[in-house]
């Protein structure tokens, strides 16, 4: 809106009001007795600018943006912890458990075991927030000593955690709110008390897909892939307890049988014969290509709650190749034998399978 006010511009109305029979070019009195006035209101019109934009719920960023949105009752949301499956077993390979509270550690984090799965796999809760819990897997060590303890494994993960909401995040949420005006069980609320659980990254709402009162949730996790059954099983619960379906115990009216369902996850192998570079081998280019080819599979989960269907188009597969470099040329696109796009359904999503490279 003040892009315009530069201290140059302000400088020159200044002068422009000053008669022409004064002195005034630089190093004048008139001018030097200017110039600091002009340059402080530059510096005043740029913050003008800044807190412009700062008032608008668009453009605001930070604790700005959290003043605006909690206007409406929407906060941003905090990091969250990991909750993972802990694996114990003593001597003789034979599963045992630990005390409730057990603290272990993998490299730089720690993890607490909160509650019994069965014998020999417990939750455990990453006493870090965010998604760093997530990532490590393998051998756990105990910080203080468990009598019978051979061995111990951090298995896979059960709720993910969570980074704190971006400004990109509570942005597009507090618009969703405004625009969608979620109320009493409709798509919108169901969709808004859904996303802002734990662990999940997405969600899409099925009225009446099996008769009236039935609702089918169906979610992805906040890694972007199939959730997994402990929080399918916990999302439920909130909603619309299984021993209560329908009586509006959990957060779903009454009336509402909620039935939570997890993102299927299709597997796709991709094949392509590829013209490369001279003295370029498939070897040197095949990690590459992965790693490309997993950047657009994620990317496609990421859209799925805003997508009807996601289709694995050909087309993106052969332009993500051709971005690696020693990659000249790419033919022959194959996707699970086929020679043509793979359209999926509402509720399944991507996983990239074997890729396999020839010239």
């Amino acid at each position: 809106m003040y892009e315009n006010q530069t201290y140059e511009a302000i400088l020159r109305r200044m002068l422009e009001r000053v008669p022409e029979q004064i002195d005034k070019r630089e190093g004048s009195i008139i001018y030097d007795a200017l110039a600091p006035a002009a340059a402080e209101m530059a510096q005043m019109y740029m913050e003008l600018d800044v807190n412009n934009n700062l008032s608008f719920a668009d453009t605001a960023t930070g604790e700005y943006l959290e003043r605006r949105t909690l206007e409406f009752g929407i906060e941003r949301e905090p990091a969250t912890k990991a909750r993972r499956k802990g694996l114990f077993i003593a001597s003789g390979q034979v599963p045992m458990d630990v005390p409730i509270g057990s603290r272990f550690s993998i490299r730089d984090l720690d993890y607490i075991a909160i509650s019994k799965i069965k014998t020999g796999e417990w939750v455990l809760e990453c006493e870090t927030a965010g998604t760093a819990g997530n990532q490590e897997f393998g051998t756990l060590l105990p910080i203080e000593y468990v009598d019978g303890l051979a061995r111990a494994e951090l298995g896979e993960v059960l709720v993910p955690g969570e980074d704190a909401e971006s400004d990109e995040a509570l942005r597009q949420r507090y618009l969703e709110v405004v625009n969608e005006q979620p109320f009493g069980g409709n798509v919108a609320d169901y969709k808004q008390k859904i996303s802002a659980m734990d662990g999940v990254g997405g969600v899409k709402i099925f009225p009446v897909w099996n008769g009236g009162g039935t609702v089918k949730v169906t979610m992805i996790s906040s890694q972007y892939t199939s959730p997994s059954q402990e929080l399918i099983e916990e999302v439920q619960t909130i909603l619309d307890p299984e021993m209560n379906h329908g009586e509006g115990i959990g957060l779903a009216p009454i009336g509402h049988t909620v039935t939570v369902a997890g993102a299927e996850g299709v597997v796709i192998d991709v094949i392509a014969t590829l013209t490369l570079a001279n003295d370029t081998t498939i070897g040197q280019v095949q990690s590459d290509v992965e790693e490309a080819l997993q950047s657009y599979f994620g990317q496609l989960r990421q859209n799925w709650a805003h997508e009807s269907a996601l289709a694995v188009r050909v087309a993106q597969i052969d332009a993500r190749i051709l971005t690696v470099a020693g990659v000249v040329d790419v033919s022959h696109t194959l996707l699970n034998g086929q020679a043509g796009n793979i359209q999926l359904t509402e509720e399944q999503i991507p996983l990239l399978g074997k890729v396999t490279l020839d010239e």
